[in-house]
């Protein structure tokens, strides 16, 4: 039980705790708590709470066995009935090491917060990639928009590349390098003078 006590003061530590029934149903309602955790010798009103909170935010809670004082001492309090955890990875480490301690009690909860875990990364890893395209100024592509593209580009002959003359005062190597490019646009930025 040590090791899942101080798990909770490392999360206390990291800012990841709210500790408390009004920072708990704060965190509960704005969909930010991972699991409520709740002391094995609350009052049966606050277990009641608790379990409205976890409803109102759509996430676990469980009681774990540890007492008010055990719970509080670890968060750095006389006493503690409830605390929140809002970090994914504290809360998949804290609910594994409850499942270690006793399957049959916390089995259930380890699988669905083992689940919530791995899609809070999967949206971490596209989030991370799409803010690297953007960077890139790259644009995503749908498999449906690319398929068409392809198989028209198959069907229309390819334009000729523009030629460029001689008459422009090019020389043929610079003619090969800008086959097929446009020419350069002057907007409200360029230098035009009026004459």
């Amino acid at each position: 039980m040590e090791h899942i006590l101080s798990l909770i003061g490392l999360a206390k530590k990291a800012g990841r705790v709210e500790i408390g029934e009004e920072p708990v149903g704060s965190a509960a309602r704005g969909k930010k708590a991972r699991v409520i955790l709740i002391a094995e010798d609350a009052a049966a009103a606050s277990v009641r709470r608790a379990k409205a909170f976890a409803d109102a935010g759509n996430c676990l809670y469980l009681t774990i066995p540890a007492g008010k004082d055990d719970l509080g001492r670890c968060l750095g309090r006389t006493s503690c009935a409830m605390a929140a955890v809002t970090d994914i990875g504290f809360a998949d480490a804290i609910v594994k090491k409850l499942a270690a301690m006793q399957p049959e009690v916390y089995g259930d909860a380890a699988e669905k917060i083992a689940v919530k875990a791995r899609r809070a990364a999967e949206r971490r890893r596209e989030q991370a990639q799409h803010e690297k395209n953007v960077r890139r100024g790259k644009k995503r592509v749908h498999a449906e928009a690319a398929a068409p593209a392809v198989q028209a580009e198959e069907k229309e002959p390819k334009r000729p590349a523009r030629t460029y003359t001689k008459r422009r005062g090019m020389k043929p190597a610079d003619r090969d390098r800008f086959v097929g490019s446009r020419p350069v646009k002057k907007g409200k930025g360029s230098d035009r003078r009026k004459k």
